[in-house]
């Protein structure tokens, strides 16, 4: 009797253990940001989304397909040519996300990895498209204008997919080396440029500058001439006078130089 109701006992026992792997393999977690679809191994890909939360779902027959939902950023480095023919390296900093109802069509025809299998190829093509419609020059100067460009092209581009871009930069744009080269040299003729316009222009100011200054000496002679007569004895004067006021100011200026007054004489002639 004891025997049996041990048996009893054990096949409860297996029977719980059974039925709650069982349950436990028929329930699926749906994290925060993140959305299922559901692969029937009968009828394929189901077509509705689940949402965030714990599901069930019918054992070794469905199976749960977990995507990110939320903002993610990619690097898209690409190389391309200009207008003018002008190597130009661009690299795009791009936040995709997936069209929640568009999750089935997605894995269907794209997989779990989708954005590597679109994001690359179509940030290529836009990217070439769009800078081939401008020279290096204009790459630069007009930067915002061809990040509006790409944008609103690589927007149209994801959107066919199923793709939502929330936000598309130019994060990296340089040229070859020869352009850049060809730059440097170029900005450094016209420092060079500027700068000899710059002492052009001074010296041209400074020959000005002594022209009036030798016009206003002359016109300062000619009248001084007349004031103090024809021959000019006057203004010679004047100016010995000027001269000799000059030299006494210079010389009380030194330490080894005394003045006297008229008459006086220094400690070395006085009367023995």
């Amino acid at each position: 009797m004891a025997t049996r109701i041990f048996n009893a006992i054990g096949r409860i026992g297996i029977g719980i253990a059974v039925a709650g792997g069982v349950v436990q393999t028929a329930l699926y977690n749906v994290d925060g940001g993140h959305r299922a679809v559901i692969f029937d191994r009968f009828t394929g890909v189901k077509p509705g989304v689940i949402g965030e939360g714990t599901h069930f779902l019918i054992p070794w027959v469905q199976r749960p397909i977990i995507f990110d939902c939320r903002s993610r950023p990619r690097n898209v480095p690409v190389i391309t040519g200009s207008k003018d023919l002008q190597n130009v390296n661009i690299t795009l900093r791009i936040l995709f996300r997936p069209v929640i109802t568009d999750l089935p069509k997605i894995y269907t025809n794209l997989g779990l990895d989708y954005e590597e299998r679109v994001l690359p190829s179509i940030t290529n093509e836009v990217l070439k498209a769009v800078v081939a419609l401008f020279d290096a020059g204009e790459l630069i100067t007009n930067r915002e204008v061809v990040s509006m460009k790409v944008s609103e092209e690589l927007v149209e581009r994801a959107s066919q997919f199923g793709i939502i871009l929330d936000d598309i930069s130019l994060t990296h744009l340089t040229f070859g080396h020869e352009f850049t080269s060809a730059v440097e040299q170029k900005q450094v003729a016209q420092q060079e440029a500027e700068r000899a316009r710059y002492m052009v222009e001074k010296a041209e100011q400074m020959k000005i500058a002594a022209i009036v200054t030798a016009e206003g000496d002359s016109k300062a002679a000619e009248l001084l001439a007349k004031s103090f007569g024809d021959a000019g004895e006057g203004l010679v004067e004047l100016r010995k006078l000027e001269a000799a006021e000059d030299i006494a100011y210079q010389m009380s200026k030194s330490r080894n130089v005394t003045y006297l007054p008229p008459g006086q004489q220094t400690l070395l002639s006085l009367p023995q």
